[in-house]
């Protein structure tokens, strides 16, 4: 999964230490970034072509000010002081800068490269099914989000096609993804693997087996019965659809029965409730970084410090299903 045509973006800051965490937040979020500039080392920015500049300056740097201005190329103003790195407040932030760039110069493109996956060969044996699990019915079933964006569709089939059949979860996928891709999504990552996956409409119910994708146009919620209900209204935030709201949607309708696993992509969504999640008797786990296509996701989520435990697609398989079996084990010995 790649990043195309994305807009260019040049960074301006009057210190260091914030001009650095513009540039994370531009590059997170999947945008190009041509320059990182100091005020007072400035040179040669005639020739970055950028379509836009994010700047952070004093009140009174008029100088600077006037430069940029003189480019003719829309700057970006009001922004504050980036929080600490890696905390829960950098990831809030990093969304706002996310919300002024998107408003400006429109969302970064991005190939998901389904059609390497549609040609993918078959993969190795899937994991077994632990026998503490087979006896699991409906009434014990957990509900996992899927939650990827940039490289997440390589390594969430990866982790689906070493999942054994009849594990007693089902899950619903967040996958930032342009609408029109979206319908394509079932028959490519269910390739190889025993799953039935399907767009996520009013009324469908989370079973064994089955995978709901989170449409992007319309947030989707829980009835108490744990039926979808479609709420006829666009994703509550900066993303669509939104993990931050569906980890909040699955955690409050399922409380303990609740997981998520966090893959590959851009930006920190789904970090503001992970923690909710974790609270309410959750489990979450994260790709690891070096496996990523793009780790600013995962690497969010893991700076909440609610992350279990992380793992490669594969590895998260196996950690899940080890889960599960611990559980089970857990209310046995209690009975």
């Amino acid at each position: 999964m790649s990043a195309v045509n994305n807009p260019k973006v040049a960074v301006v800051a009057s210190t260091q230490a914030q001009a650095a965490a513009l540039a994370i937040a531009v590059r997170s979020h999947g945008y190009e970034l041509l320059a990182t500039v100091i005020t007072d080392k400035m040179s040669g920015l005639e020739y970055v072509s950028a379509d836009v500049w994010l700047a952070d300056l004093p009140e009174d740097d008029e100088k600077t000010l006037n430069v940029l201005l003189d480019l003719g190329i829309p700057i970006l103003f009001g922004i504050e002081a980036a929080p600490a790195l890696n905390t829960p407040l950098f990831n809030l932030w990093q969304r706002r800068v996310y919300t002024k760039l998107r408003d400006t110069v429109g969302e970064p493109q991005v190939d998901p490269g389904l059609d390497a996956l549609a040609a993918a060969e078959p993969p190795p044996e899937s994991l077994p099914l632990p026998v503490e699990l087979m006896a699991d019915s409906g009434d014990s079933l957990y509900v996992c989000v899927l939650a990827a964006s940039l490289g997440g569709p390589a390594a969430v089939k990866e982790f689906l096609d070493q999942l054994p059949a009849g594990l007693p979860v089902a899950f619903v996928l967040a996958q930032h993804i342009d609408g029109r891709m979206l319908e394509i999504l079932p028959q490519v990552l269910g390739r190889h693997n025993e799953f039935t996956l399907k767009i996520a409409k009013a009324g469908d119910m989370p079973a064994i087996g089955q995978i709901l994708i989170a449409p992007v146009h319309e947030e989707i919620d829980f009835a108490p019965d744990g039926h979808v209900i479609a709420l006829g209204r666009p994703w509550d935030g900066p993303y669509a659809p939104s993990m931050d709201q569906m980890l909040a949607n699955v955690s409050r309708r399922f409380g303990h029965r609740a997981m998520a696993v966090i893959f590959s992509g851009m930006g920190a969504d789904g970090s503001v409730s992970g923690p909710q999640m974790v609270k309410t008797g959750g489990v979450i786990f994260a790709q690891t970084s070096d496996s990523c296509a793009c780790s600013s996701q995962p690497d969010a989520m893991r700076a909440t410090a609610c992350v279990l435990a992380s793992g490669t697609p594969t590895e998260l398989a196996s950690l899940l299903v080890d889960q599960l079996r611990s559980v089970r084990q857990h209310q046995e010995n209690v009975a």
